[in-house]
This record gives structure tokens, sequence and C-alpha cells, in this order.
């Protein structure tokens, strides 16, 4: 391995990435920083994302900034927002004993005027979304007869959002003779239509095998059927205490939904989708940066550009339509030289897609079993032995209340007190887990029974549609598939003994299941009441209280507000919908 003064970065530079705490480079780094440095040609790197390549980039062209000239020198295209912000803010650490270098992030969400006024100030890079820097081309507002280097970051995800049309707009605008330095984790056709279109004779530089996952990624999948995958879900966060991931979803309303259900069984979630704010957005993935929380809902669209290195697990909630982004997904764990696991949940319609996706990223995956009730009970009892034997004693404070500790536990034995202790954390565990099914589908069946010596179908299975995972005929007739109430469950769909209440505040309101709960908390004074289904729409929440305790919390919230604006609670009449003076408050 070498060192970044064996690869030729200046001291100033050398200090500042060692004060961030790295010695050595990394592989890429050793491949492209040389490269950029002594030679003035195109270049196309493979790489995933987590492998170090700003810094690859990065060294190289602030080193080669002159700082006599106030117009761009170096401009960066990357797909959104977050990275962009995060690009810049490593230029920025690595420039840290550099006064004369000057970076500036411009992309859409935030004041173009600002962005005009510190373009006007003189900048050296450019780190920019192609749609706002399109704006500031057609506004005249910045000058790029002065770029030397064009550098295209996670190019094919740049293509997959849409941006094909800006890319060529913009590559058109840069001077000719410039440099172009394409990063990309895939190479699909539309980015090799690129790179022939405005690259010259490129050195292409390959990290891993073209098209493949990370060497540190472990790639496995569970089978089960598709009613039961939010159950398996669970599972699979409940095996895995120190779990720290992103839960990949297909739709807005899938990702919302299954955040809501994490959150009301008492999981530290949070979703990311497009029908959030901007202002909601940064909230929610600066909480996950920070680890405030554990399980990020995401859809691939909103989690692009978030870069957080320690994650230890992605789960695909669903597959992607496009299998390339899948790449992108688990490309997200297993960074900085950490490894990581990226799971599947599969239903058996989609078990063909295994061998596409192996192909695709030249890895094999591992089917596993989803995780029985009395496996994860124990999995999170020695997690929690673990916690236990490592916490620091050494506080003075716990001393004073140890006699008085010892005193009132002096009857008891040592394995009563374990005995206790076990059961005071894990009783509510043990009881949900105690009868727990077998959520795992066997791999050669699928829900009917097969002919063994044809694997033709059981004709009862043809006739009544039970195959390939389908519901049976009578689930389909009482509505019990993908995890519907029983008909005979209550007049209104929900748990019996349940009455349903909405709330005109919604999800344009920023209310969803954690702000509702939190709402009920604060007003009922930490008295617990027992929540069923919630259902959020875009002007109001809908959610199910027991029936005795109606009337209460209405009186509770009666007087309650969310934000600056007072809130309304009425019962859900399914025959008549809230009126417009209900929504008004």
């Amino acid at each position: 391995m070498f060192t970044f003064e064996e690869l030729g970065i200046s001291p100033e530079y050398v200090r500042a990435v060692k004060e961030l705490g790295f010695e050595t480079a990394m592989p890429v780094q050793e491949k492209v920083i040389p490269l950029v440095l002594t030679e003035n040609r195109d270049m196309i790197v493979l790489a995933q994302t987590g492998t170090g390549k700003t810094a690859a980039y990065g060294l190289p062209l602030i080193q080669a900034i002159d700082p006599g000239v106030s117009n761009p020198q170096v401009l960066i295209l990357c797909p959104t927002r977050e990275l962009c912000m995060q690009i810049a803010d490593d230029l920025n650490d690595f420039a840290k004993f550099n006064d004369d270098l000057t970076t500036l992030p411009v992309f859409g969400g935030s004041s173009i005027d600002v962005q005009i006024k510190a373009l006007k100030k003189g900048i050296q890079i450019v780190v920019a979304t192609p749609g706002r820097l399109l704006d500031l081309i057609r506004r005249k507002a910045i000058k790029l007869y002065q770029i030397k280097t064009v550098v295209l970051d996670e190019a094919d995800e740049m293509l997959n959002m849409g941006f094909s049309e800006d890319l060529n707009d913009i590559l058109e605008t840069v001077p000719p003779e410039r440099r172009a330095l394409l990063f990309s984790a895939t190479m699909p056709s539309e980015v090799s239509a690129i790179a022939r279109k405005y690259m010259k004779d490129p050195v292409e530089v390959t990290i891993g095998t073209k098209n493949s996952g990370a060497e540190n990624i472990k790639h496995v999948y569970y089978t089960v059927h598709a009613k039961d995958k939010y159950l398996a879900l669970k599972r699979i966060v409940d095996f895995y205490p120190s779990v720290y991931g992103i839960v990949f979803c297909r739709t807005r309303k899938e990702t919302q939904e299954i955040a809501d259900k994490l959150i009301q069984d008492g999981y530290n979630a949070e979703s990311l989708h497009g029908d959030l704010s901007q202002i909601q957005r940064d909230t929610v993935m600066n909480k996950f940066r920070i680890g405030h929380i554990r399980l990020l809902v995401a859809t691939d669209v909103a989690a692009r550009g978030l870069d957080v290195d320690n994650l230890t697990h992605i789960i695909n909630y669903n597959l992607p339509d496009d299998l390339d982004a899948y790449t992108h997904r688990s490309g997200r764990t297993g960074r900085a030289g950490r490894f990581g696991t990226s799971i599947i949940l599969l239903n058996l319609k989609e078990k063909y897609q295994i061998k596409k996706i192996e192909k695709k990223i030249n890895k094999t995956f591992v089917s596993k079993t989803v995780p029985t009730g009395r496996q994860i009970c124990e999995k999170q009892l020695f997690s929690m032995v673990d916690k236990m034997e490592k916490v620091d004693l050494d506080n003075e404070e716990i001393d004073t209340y140890l006699p008085q500790i010892y005193r009132k536990l002096e009857w008891l034995d040592k394995e009563d007190i374990i005995k206790r202790f076990v059961a005071l954390e894990f009783n509510r565990f043990l009881d949900y887990y105690k009868n727990a099914p077998d959520l795992n589908v066997p791999e050669e069946n699928s829900r009917g029974n097969r002919n063994e010596n044809s694997g033709k179908k059981d004709w009862k299975d043809r006739k009544y549609g039970r195959d390939e995972g389908k519901p049976d005929w009578k689930d389909r007739k009482h509505g019990r598939d993908e995890g519907k109430p029983d008909w005979k469950d209550g007049s209104e769909g929900g748990d019996a003994g349940f009455t349903k209440l909405i709330i005109n505040k919604g999800r344009q309101d920023g209310m969803f299941a954690a702000e509702l709960m939190e709402l009920i908390n604060r007003n009922t004074h930490g008295k617990k009441i027992r929540l069923g289904k919630i259902e959020l729409t875009k002007k109001a929440s809908i959610f199910e209280v027991p029936a005795s305790e109606a009337a209460q919390l209405m009186k509770a919230l009666k007087n309650a507000r969310f934000g600056d604006a007072a809130v309304k609670v009425d019962f859900l009449s399914e025959k008549k919908s809230p009126n417009k003076k209900f929504f008004r408050g």
C-alpha cells in the first residue's frame, strides 16, 4: 500500500488527509491519483460507491488549481443535491490548509441568487447537479471558458435519473480541449455512448471486476410469501441487534407504509421519499447520518447521494425495476474497508431474478431461512449480555448507590438476579415470539403440493389458484390475503373493539406516524393509548384506538396544536366523508 506522499500529493493536502484519519491510499486512489497528476488524458474509472473515488480525483485536481485564476477551472457533475454537498465538503476538508482555494456546490432547491452572488466573487471548483448548472448557464451567470477538467461522478446514476440531454448540453458548452474524468459503478450502453461522444482515447481503470459488487459485501436472500414480507423484515431486523441500514422499497406509498408500521411496532425508523419536503428530507438524512435513526426506509431516488460509510445492512424489501440499481443499493454497505450484508426478500415469482443479478454482479447469493422466534430471542439476549460485559464501570457516582442496592437485593442469590434481569428485558420479546409461525417457503415448492414425478401442479392447485404463492380461494373470498384483515374483524375492517378517528393534518402538513404518536403522547400526559392501524393521506390522518378510549382521547386532543395550527379530531364515518370545514380545522 502506498502513502499519499508516495503518490505525489503535496504536504498541505497530505496533512489534511491524515487529520481525516487516512494514512495510506485505497486501491482506486493508488491507480487514479498518479494518472491525473501526470497525464492530461481522458479517463474512465469503474468503481463501486464508497471506494474512495472522491479523493482519487479530488486531491490531484485541487493540487493543480491555479490560485491566480478566479473563474471555474474544475467542473464536477453529480446526480443529487446530497452528493453535491458531500463532494464539496470533502474537497474543502482536503484543502483545509489552502486558503486560496474556493469550492461552490450548486444544486436545485436552494436560492439561485445566493449561488450567483458567490460565483461573482470568484470560484475555482464548481460541484453541480445538471439541472441547476444549466439554469446558471442560460442566465449567463457562470463562465466555463477556463474549465480544464470535467468530472462526471456516478455517471450511470445521472443517466438513470434522466439527465442525458442535460449532460449533452453541458458538455457541448465547456471547452473542447478540456479533460474528462468519468466515474461509474456500472457501464451500461448509455454511459458508453457518452464516453464515445465526448472522450478521446480514454484510459480505463477498473477496480474489481466490471459491473461487479464490492468484494466485502455478502449477498443473501430469503424466500417468503408476499403476504409475509413485513413479518420477515421484522424478524431479520430483530436477528441483527446492531443493524444500521436502509430498507429499499419500490414506491413512495409503500415506503411510507412500511416506515409507519416499523415505527408503530417500536423500531427506530423513518421514511425518505419524494413526497417529503426538502427540509423534511434534510432532517431525516441528518438524523440517519448521526445514528439517531437505525433504519431508513427509502426509495432509490430519495436515497441517491446519501453518503454514510458504516451501514451494516441493505435490505431490498422489493427488487428494483432496473436490476442495475441493485449494484448501487448494495454498494451503500461494505464501504471504507468495512464488511456489509445485502439482503433480498423474495417471493416465489421473483426467484428467477437471482440468477440474473448473480450474473450481473459476478457474485453468488446465499439462500437463508427466516430466523425462528427462538433464534431471535437467543441472538438478542446474548447481544445484551455482551453489552453488559463491556459496559464502562469507571463511574464513581454509581458506587455511591451500590450499598443501598446490595441491601435491597441481599435476599436474592446470583441465579435469581440474573433470571430477573433477563425477564425484565425480555418478557415482551419472548411472549411475542413464543408461538411465532415458520415464514419460510420451501424453495422446491410453491404454496400447493406438486406432482413430484412430473413437476406439474396438483389439480387442486390449478383449480383453486393456490400455486405461485397466490392466496387460497377462501382467502380471496374473505379478504385474508396480503395481510388484509378478515371480514369478520369488524364493520370497518379493523381490529375488533377498535374505532377509527380522523385528524385534519396529513403528509402535506408534516404529519407522519411518529409525529401522530408524539402528538397523542404529549396531550395524554403519558397515559398509554393503544393504537391500531394508521393511514396517512395528503390532508388527514386516520388511526384506530380502542372504542372504550376514543371519547377520552378526543377530549384530550380538543385544544391540541400541531406546529402553529390547531388540530381537529372526529370519528370517521365510512358512509360520510369529512367536509371542507373539517379540513380547514
